[in-house]
Formats: C-alpha cells, structure tokens, sequence
C-alpha cells in the first residue's frame, strides 16, 4: 500500500479512500464501492531548481526572468516523512520558507487532496485529531498577480490509536 502512495506522490492522481470494517484505512488506485475519490496535489513547476533561471523554450540558450515564485527553501518540515503519531496528539504543521511569503501570494494546505481550511498565510498550524489511518500533506504557494503556483513535495505520515486489548493490569 505504501509503495502505491509513493507512487502517487510526484504526479497528480486520482486515488480512492475506504475503511474496512476493522476500522482500518486503505488507499487504491483502483474503484472501491463506497471509497471516497481523491485527487492528490501535484508539483506545477518544470524542475528547475528554486531560484535558478531556466533555458527559454525556443532552445536558445538564453535563460528566462527567474520566477516569482524562486524560494531557496521550500519544505513541510513538520510532520517529518514517515513519522508516527498516536492516540490524541497534536500533528503540528510547518513550513519552511526562503525568503518569507510575499505579500501577494497565498499558500493552500491539502490533506490526503482535499483542502484545508487554513489561513492564506498560514505557515504553520496544528491539525484537529485524525483517525488511524496514512495521511498525506501537501503545500502550494499561488502568486495571485501572475497565478504562477508550486506545490511543495508530499509528506505521508500515520496516526495509530492505541490498543484496548493491551496486557491486563493486576491490582493487589
């Protein structure tokens, strides 16, 4: 399962979310009856790197304006790929950016492709608890003047729920 999500990270997709009736969550790319349809964020920039100008498309040679979009650091820093949070804490989000936000671009948080209800400016916030299950997170910075947007990588990580048929206490 994990491999298949991996494989949705780097492009857009169309993945399908359901519960078993263990309470187990799962994700496929293929139709589940009763799974809920989910589009998953995708970069929209070439891969250039942040800052850097990029060769003109008539294949001259000669670089174009460096986007407005050109962060040095782009990155969810929290939550950490892979990690694992339980029971009831708090998933805290951050994201790491160089320079600062202009004042005319906004940021959209997606989880699991479906968005979040966050600030525009929201770099940084902590989420309402999660059901067990994978989740995936995602960043894209839109410039509202030239609607130029980058989407930052994906970080999957897991809620687990602790155990009520963990060992039995003995009171004496």
């Amino acid at each position: 399962m994990l491999a298949c999500l991996a494989a949705f990270a780097g492009q857009a997709a169309v993945i399908y979310k359901w519960t078993d009736a263990d309470g187990v969550v799962h994700y496929s790319d293929q139709p589940v009856p009763g799974a809920q349809k989910i589009y998953t964020a995708t970069a929209t920039t070439a891969s250039t790197p942040a800052g850097a100008a990029a060769p003109d498309s008539h294949g001259t040679g000669t670089p174009k304006a460096a986007s407005a979009l050109g962060y040095t650091q782009f990155s969810i820093t929290s939550p950490t790929p892979d990690q694992t949070y339980f029971g009831d804490e708090v998933v805290g989000v951050h994201l790491t950016l160089e320079p600062d936000l202009k004042a005319d671009q906004t940021i959209t948080w997606h989880l699991n492709g479906k968005q979040l209800e966050q600030g525009p400016t929201s770099t940084q916030f902590g989420l309402p608890p999660l059901d067990r299950g994978t989740y995936i997170i995602a960043a894209t910075i839109t410039d509202q003047n030239s609607g130029e947007s980058r989407t930052s990588d994906s970080v999957t990580f897991f809620v687990r729920q602790p155990t009520a048929l963990g060992p039995r206490v003995q009171h004496h």
